[in-house]
């Protein structure tokens, strides 16, 4: 395919993505269909892209967009499900499927089975993050989603290495599969920190935010193929990178983050637009390839079929094998602590203890209830991992054999991929409308950490407030201070109070732009204080932070020659 015809390709994708979403429709579906009928065009060429392309070039920003504006704490918090969802389920998958496979297609030996079972195993949780977001899904939910699929795919990719180089006959780095995994998360992690390290002392010292998001650009990329380069997890070192910078970046300027939330939400969507067209626009090709080999199209598109059923059917199976337990346990235990008057005391003589201390109280273990894991087991949608995998499939053994059932592996992983996009895409909104998912406690949590997080905002102004009245500007009256003391205060707790912000301006507007962002900077450091002591929630945080952020960009914008 000539640059040409990739650049129509994007162009399309992106406008058919506004169309879908001005229409209330999922872009990701849309753009899918549209991409198989566009494949059938008489003279379209395929849009064929390298797997080390698509891994290198698509992955690490999508990756690293998503941990930069996750709560690390939210990852640890769920670290078990998430754990068992990107690590335990994806080894599952692997097995299920290859054994399932290597039965069906009689092309697949059980190698080469496993291998399929490692492409289609991890999910890709972009599509289903979105939509939950949009018809509001509770919060751990969506922490559980979001960290799962920032997991999955160092699993899965260490998977099809190991799988491909039994068949193939070559070796890996290193020969057993639990050491292998280990050097790659561990040298992956390392390289995730190092880089954050280097990227925010440098952005610190450039003090410009052009050239901060430019090298804020630059790091995904660079952690994924220094990762790569030692054979370790490339996706790893992504994801570590991701949480490192995005729970420093508080202290970088504000301008900054304004720009990178812009710049990484438009990359987002570039992305996502094009390889959902990406994965449409193969078609076509699929079935020339079945047929190239001597194929049938039909007894391989069957088989596919039944191995999405597997793969459909595995996640729900596991979800609820590993967390029904935990369901149950959790309510019989909530009821013993109910009826037992000693084990409630105790449990609120020691939360009182820890609130003494400066600690956050104890609160008990919340599983997923059976609404939330139904939503959970049906959130498989795969996605660029499994096509680029599928990609990476090599023609030859090291022999020099052709590679047995490659176009088979290709056909149906291809099948797969769209097969859960189609089937779990269409029907996951109406699952969730359907199921009324709330969490009332989460909303009352939610309430109280925006209290906490204005409470200690409006302290840190009182002490701003108190020391800019011992020590008035020289040249000002008193009433002056006072009203811009006070204006700015006001202004700090809502701001929607455009007038009295232009009105004290106006009577010392380079005294009220210097009030003004001193107190926006302390209520920034005491909700990154309190954050960082863990007595604040991270997802609150981050929300107030935001607000500042853009309260000081619009002081800037309207008294920036006064400043």
């Amino acid at each position: 395919m000539s640059g040409v015809q990739l650049l129509l390709v994007i162009v399309g994708a992106i406008a058919v993505t506004g169309i879908a979403q001005r229409r209330g429709l999922q872009p990701a579906l849309v753009i899918t269909l549209v991409g198989f009928a566009a494949s059938f065009i008489p003279g379209f060429e395929r849009l064929e892209l390298d797997t080390e392309i698509i891994l290198g070039l698509v992955l690490p920003p999508l990756l690293y967009s998503a941990a930069l504006n996750f709560s690390f704490v939210s990852f640890a918090r769920n670290f078990r499900p998430i754990l068992g969802l990107g690590v335990g389920l994806v080894v599952v998958t692997t097995l299920a499927v290859g054994v399932f496979a290597a039965w069906i297609v009689p092309a697949l030996t059980f190698g080469t089975a496993l291998i399929l079972g490692a492409i289609v195993a991890p999910p890709d949780a972009v599509t289903a993050v979105a939509i939950g977001r949009k018809l509001g899904l509770p919060k751990r939910v969506m922490s559980i989603l979001t960290g799962e699929s920032l997991v999955n795919d160092a699993a899965a990719l260490t998977l099809f290495s190991i799988t491909v180089a039994a068949v193939v006959g070559t070796h890996t780095f290193v020969e057993n599969p639990i050491l292998l995994f280990g050097y790659s998360a561990g040298v992956g992690i390392v390289v995730g920190i190092v880089l954050a390290t280097v990227a925010t002392l440098i952005r610190r010292l450039l003090k410009d935010s052009a050239l901060e998001t430019v090298l804020g650009l630059i790091v995904p990329f660079a952690a994924y193929l220094l990762a790569e380069q030692l054979e370790a997890s490339g996706v790893i070192a992504v994801v570590t990178a991701g949480f490192a910078i995005g729970s420093s970046s508080a202290r970088s300027g504000y301008a900054t983050r304004l720009q990178e939330r812009q710049v990484w939400s438009s990359l987002d969507v570039l992305l996502e637009a094009f390889v959902f067209a990406y994965m449409g626009l193969q078609l076509r090709f699929v079935i020339d390839d079945l047929q190239g080999a001597g194929q049938s199209v039909w007894a391989v598109f069957g088989a596919g079929a039944l191995i999405l059923l597997v793969v459909l059917l595995v996640r729900p199976a596991w979800v609820f094998l590993s967390y029904g337990r935990n369901f149950l346990g959790d309510k019989l235990m909530r009821r013993k602590i109910a009826s037992d008057v000693r084990v409630r005391e105790r449990i609120e003589r020691e939360n009182a203890e820890r609130v003494a201390r400066g600690r956050k109280p104890r609160q008990f273990p919340v599983f997923l209830n059976w609404r939330e894991s139904v939503v959970v087991s049906w959130t498989g949608m795969r996605g660029v991992v499994t096509l680029a995998a599928a990609a990476g499939v090599p023609l030859a053994l090291a022999n020099g054999d052709p590679f047995p059932g490659r176009a088979e592996i290709q056909a149906i992983a291809f099948i797969v991929a769209v097969g859960t996009l189609l089937v779990q895409g269409l029907t996951l909104p109406a699952l969730i409308r359907r199921l009324k998912l709330s969490d009332p406690k989460q909303d009352e949590y939610d309430r109280e950490q925006a209290k906490l997080a204005h409470k200690v905002a409006r302290e840190a102004t009182g002490e701003v407030y108190r020391e800019f009245m011992a020590n008035p500007p020289e040249g000002v009256p008193v009433e002056i201070m006072e009203r811009i003391a006070q204006a700015v205060a006001r202004q700090s707790e809502d701001a929607e109070r455009e007038t009295e912000v232009e009105n004290a301006a106006g009577r010392g507007g380079e005294e009220f732009g210097t009030l003004y962002r001193k107190i926006l900077q302390a209520q920034r450091a005491a909700i990154v204080h309190e954050r960082d002591r863990n007595q604040l929630d991270d997802d609150a945080a981050r929300e107030f932070l935001e607000n500042l952020d853009y309260q000081e960009a619009a002081i800037v914008a309207r008294l920036g020659n006064r400043l």
